[in-house]
């Protein structure tokens, strides 16, 4: 008997026997994240424990659950069900109906039943737990040093499966038979991995291989560990396949392979994530707070972004060149813990992808695309259905903040009423994830990636029909952004469907409220680098004032125009010039003084004032991103930028260097519908203050906090109770922990996002949320 192939297994201990007039019979449909979690082996024992017959399957929607006994022992086990839940269980409903007694004297898990369209929750995979880890290092336990050591409570959930609901049949898994060992422990109640579809052992389950650039079989199961260390000790680049996807590894101390690395890559200064192999080692190099050590130990184990300690002088200095902040995470699979004890250093553990392209899932993929960029590749044999990339968390405000959901988030769903038909979002141009909305539910998947490149647009077609096909969904609308540009735009009109264009800042509010169930009136201050604005120009810098089925645009920041349009993303001295423009006129370029004007010749600078005195390419835009951009090129913090957010983000790590923040001038509120926030006495208040001798580093904490008193002093203008935070801008902790308690100073209750990205990894929920329930813009 192989688990899910239609078989039960042995029945539970029998129940004992009452007279049938004494017993009852009752049915249970459960629904939230309970399939991948050993759910019906939790309800199995608890039936057991009471006495009572019936059965548990998994089901499209959920778990079935029929129990039939005492009815005081049906009440002992109703409570026990909502108490003492599997650690990874969430119960969002609970439906419960009596059935006349059918006599049964077994309780079973039962062979699951599949529904149309499944709205069960697809478990996120999970992080190696304590009792697999202790099996694995245990030289006694027969799964000693076995890479692919699961249970219950961790292992591959969503990368490995392939239909709903989830059982081994339907998982990549299937295609490795339980040896005798294995099928026993399966069905047995008793057991750890009692109906545990991801078991396997050395015996019956998948096995690593190391390859060289051909692919040529260099060594096989523990020899292939092992060389693959001994290659890293060495200084070579490892392509390694892990829980849902390839990552790149080096040796994290040496400076040219670091370097080689980022050349191989072609990424020239984005930092590099680290994994460590524990608490301690992770403390050794960075600073970690209890609430940090929290998010390193979970099941998500996601990258977490944390402060540079004194120790990471062991680094190399390319790791993360410029920045405070280093990404760090812990083993993720029995895999990085046997390589990370055996090496006894810190690694970079980088996506397994060129450039901005996709994660690669596929080890044939992997030759091919990484040639010329790994040395080896350390693959197995275990096929991944979904691509899943690392996720990426910061604790802001004192609260973990999701800034990629990814493995061990997605594609978890956040509860949303108003949907009710199948709608299919496409999310944004940068930082893509789709997402479906169903059943009163919003599933968000996981991160993909930009929509730049040929083959981001490819995967990215794959993951929307591949999402669809997983819950049998035939959607009614697509939702996208109203970015006519945007490849996910353009996707939506080839599907044959209604179409819902969704205003890209109202997209990110949307996101925000779904995640907190916040209806209205608020006011979300939605600031990020580009979106296309309500009138055809750059936003950016928005304050939407949100009473549903309305909104308005009730504040902006002032616009200021961009020489070059795009051009000024990769160049934050454009950004800079436009600023200096709408400050100070055409005197502002011949500034010579200031390193983003210095950084243009003459006859650059002649092109470029023609440019904004006619304006010729050069789009206003009232974009916060933008204005990052401008503050940190004054400052000569960075003219290009080699990855989007480069500026601000050393602006954010200048302030954070400072002793205090320099006191600028406020920014001036005036206007009526819309309000705009003139933001040009900061910045001659911050030129001022450079000129007499002022360091950067006051002078960019004095920045931060002057924006986000802004944000408090428009909340106040308006009247606001509730204030959201949300776009890209969020993910700087300093800007949002300054304006959350400014805001609660202020008597304002401030909302910001934890689960759902705040940047464009977010606007596939907002897009969703709007088409469920359409809003009309009050034109100001």
């Amino acid at each position: 008997m192989q688990p899910g192939d239609g078989i039960p297994p042995a029945p539970m201990t029998p129940a004992p026997m009452t007279p049938a007039a004494a017993r009852e019979r009752v049915r249970i449909e459960i629904t939230g994240a309970v399939q991948g979690v050993g759910f019906r082996p939790f309800v199995a024992r608890l039936a057991q424990q009471a006495g009572l017959a019936g059965f548990v399957r998994n089901t499209g929607g959920g778990v079935l659950i029929e129990a039939e006994g005492p009815s005081s022992a049906l009440a002992r086990f109703l409570d026990r069900l909502a108490t003492e839940p599997p650690r990874h269980a969430v119960i969002t409903g609970r439906e419960v109906s009596r059935q006349p007694p059918c006599g049964e004297r077994d309780f079973t898990v039962a062979p699951s039943a599949a529904g149309d369209p499944c709205s069960a929750t697809v478990m996120a995979d999970l992080a190696t737990c304590a009792d697999c880890l202790r099996e694995a290092s245990d030289p006694t336990d027969r799964r000693f040093r076995y890479p692919f050591t699961t249970c219950t409570q961790c292992g591959p959930r969503y990368s490995v499966i392939e239909a709903l609901p989830y059982d081994r049949a339907r998982t990549t898994l299937r295609r490795f038979p339980l040896c005798t060992t294995c099928a026993a422990e399966y069905a047995d109640p008793t057991a750890r991995r009692f109906h545990a579809e991801s078991i396997c052992c050395p015996d019956c389950g998948p096995h690593l291989a190391l390859w060289d650039t051909t692919g040529a079989v260099l060594a096989t199961r523990e020899a292939a560990l092992t060389q693959a260390a001994s290659a890293l000790r060495a200084g070579r680049i490892v392509a390694l396949k892990g829980l849902g996807g390839f990552q790149l590894l080096a040796d994290a101390r040496n400076e040219d392979v670091v370097g080689t690395l980022r050349a191989r890559k072609r990424r020239p200064r984005k930092p590099f994530a680290l994994m460590v192999s524990d608490l301690a080692a992770a403390s050794a190099v960075a600073e970690v707070s209890p609430t940090e050590r929290e998010l390193l130990l979970s099941p998500a184990a996601p990258i977490v972004l944390l402060r540079r300690a004194a120790g990471a002088a062991v680094l190399a200095p390319s790791v993360a060149p410029g920045s405070g902040n280093l990404g760090v995470m812990l083993p993720t699979t029995p895999l990085h813990h046997l390589l990370l004890w055996a090496l006894r250093f810190p690694v970079v553990a980088t996506s397994g992808n060129p450039g901005e392209t996709p994660i690669i899932a596929d080890e044939q993929t992997a030759l091919t695309v990484l040639a010329g960029v790994a040395d080896l590749f350390l693959v197995h044999d275990r096929p991944i259905a979904r691509a899943v990339d690392d996720s990426v968390a910061r604790v802001i405000a004192g609260q973990p903040t999701v800034l990629r959901r990814a493995r061990g988030y997605a594609p978890l769903p956040l509860p949303f009423p108003a949907v009710r038909a199948p709608i299919l979002a496409l999310g944004g141009q940068q930082k893509n994830a789709v997402a479906t909305g169903f059943a009163g539910q919003i599933f968000l998947g996981p991160h993909g990636g930009d929509l730049d490149r040929t083959e981001s647009r490819d995967a990215f077609v794959r993951a929307a029909d591949r999402m669809l096909a997983l819950r049998r969904l035939r959607p009614m609308a697509v939702a996208c952004d109203r970015h006519p540009d945007y490849a996910s735009t353009r996707h939506a009109d080839t599907l044959g469907l209604p179409v819902v264009r969704v205003p890209h800042h109202l997209a990110h509010a949307l996101s925000g409220m779904a995640e907190h169930g916040l209806d209205g009136p608020l006011l979300a201050a939605t600031w990020d680098g580009t979106g296309y604005g309500g009138d055809g120009t750059v936003w950016g810098g928005e304050f939407l004032a949100i009473s549903p089925p309305r909104y308005r645009r009730a504040a902006h920041l002032l616009a200021f125009r961009l020489p070059g349009g795009e051009a000024a993303v990769r160049e934050p001295r454009r950004a800079a010039l436009g600023a200096l423009h709408a400050t100070f006129g055409a005197a502002g370029l011949d500034m010579a003084g200031l390193p983003p004007v210095a950084a243009f010749t003459e006859a650059e600078r002649r092109v470029l004032a023609t440019m904004l005195a006619r304006n010729v390419n050069a789009p206003p835009t009232s974009s916060a991103g933008r204005l990052f951009d401008a503050v940190a090129a004054l400052l000569g913090l960075c003219q290009r930028a080699s990855f989007e957010g480069e500026a601000a983000m050393a602006l954010e790590w200048a302030a954070d260097r400072a002793a205090a923040p320099l006191s600028l001038p406020p920014a001036i509120i005036s206007g009526d519908r819309p309000l705009v926030v003139d933001w040009r006495p900061m910045l001659r208040g911050l030129l001022d203050a450079r000129a007499a001798g002022a360091a950067p580093a006051g002078l960019a904490a004095g920045f931060h906090a002057a924006l986000a008193a802004a944000i408090v002093a428009v909340a106040r203008r308006l009247g606001a109770a509730r204030v959201l935070l949300t776009g890209g801008c969020f993910q700087n902790a300093r800007l949002t922990g300054l304006a959350v308690a400014g805001l609660r100073t202020a008597g304002v209750e401030p909302f910001r996002h934890r689960l759902v990205p705040p940047n464009d990894g977010g606007l596939a929920v907002g897009q969703i949320a709007f088409a469920a329930r359409p809003m009309i813009e009050e034109k100001t």
